[in-house]
């Protein structure tokens, strides 16, 4: 007896059904994000500013300590920015946001240790809103871990970042929206992630009818909701899991190989070099020195700027009069 398998395709009317779910879904996931923004950012003071972190940004770039209460922060702060962080005895975790900063390669780095999220922080639970608030400031996030506990910590904090709208080590879209009297969508890429249809169902949905998208790289239909949202962060983010001292040199070893991860231990005081110069790397600073005329430059006092800086930020590390009345600057 011979069989014979044929491949059944899907009947059409399946694959219209699957096409619909998706504009449907990029419809409910627009509407989500939209509602979410405006609970977490709303656009009236009757409900009165709250509580926050007053913590003045200093230094040439502010790195943010986050993670679950008991996990280490605070002794990390103390480690390397002699910095003593109060803590709540009953909850073995800091009370409000504590800055210290890092003396490295002639820059000043401001390490902040805020309090320990909880499950539902981006909801209000906790001090769960300002602390992301205060994690939005800043130029690189440091993720605070127990290697002894589950990868669920980790899921868990990522999730409550998602939540308010920080991207960890993702780029910007490359998209560029614009409002007009009239347009349409231009895409350079083809879209295998999403379609124009669920763009154009988007847009519709945020009340715009009239616009010019250009769309340079093929993205998800939540990145274009990303980018028509407008408040997004983009920032660096490291995992820092801390008392490898308790686990094996296996588990260990695993750990150090994921992208983004450094392993310490507080306690001990293993690897705690290693990782200041991880925070040197991702914050991707440029030393820039001054010189007189006819004289050396002085090389013991740099200015540090972010990559892509300009003569105007230099001016304004200095002094802010300074861009107001500066006309040319040498450059090597």
């Amino acid at each position: 007896m011979t069989l014979t398998l044929k491949r059944l395709r899907p009947p059409h009317h399946t694959a219209q059904k699957n096409k619909a779910t998706e504009y449907h879904l990029g419809l409910l996931k627009a509407k989500l994000a939209r509602y979410r923004a405006q609970l977490l950012e709303p656009t009236t003071k009757s409900g009165g500013a709250g509580t926050g972190f007053d913590v003045q940004k200093s230094g040439d770039a502010r790195v943010a300590l986050i993670g679950f209460p008991s996990v280490g922060k605070s002794t990390l702060l103390s480690k390397c920015t002699h910095t003593q962080s109060e803590s709540a005895a009953y909850e073995f975790t800091t009370l409000t946001a504590i800055p210290g900063v890092i003396e490295h390669q002639g820059a000043r780095i401001q390490l902040l240790d805020l309090p320990g999220i909880v499950e539902g922080a981006s909801e209000g639970r906790g001090r769960g809103r300002q602390v992301v608030a205060t994690a939005k400031t800043a130029d690189l996030i440091l993720i605070m871990l127990d290697a002894t506990k589950s990868e669920e910590q980790r899921r868990l904090l990522e999730i409550e970042l998602d939540a308010v709208g920080i991207r960890l080590n993702k780029k910007r879209p490359d998209v560029v929206f614009k409002r007009k009297t009239t347009g349409g969508i231009n895409k350079t890429v083809p879209l295998t992630k999403t379609d124009e249809k669920t763009i154009r169902t988007i847009l519709a949905s945020y009340k715009l009818h009239n616009c010019d998208v250009m769309i340079r790289e093929d993205i998800t239909t939540d990145e274009f909701i990303d980018v028509l949202i407008g408040t997004r962060k983009y920032i660096p983010c490291l995992y820092v899991y801390n008392k490898i001292d308790a686990i094996s040199l296996e588990r260990m070893d695993q750990l150090a190989r994921e992208d983004h991860t450094v392993v310490i231990s507080c306690e001990l005081g293993l690897n705690l070099d290693y990782l200041i110069e991880r925070i040197w790397e991702e914050l991707d600073l440029v030393k820039v020195y001054t010189k007189k005329r006819g004289a050396h430059p002085d090389l013991a006092d740099p200015i540090c700027l972010r990559k892509g800086a300009t003569v105007e930020n230099v001016c304004n590390g200095i002094h802010r009069s300074l861009a107001a009345n500066f006309r040319y600057a040498l450059v090597w």
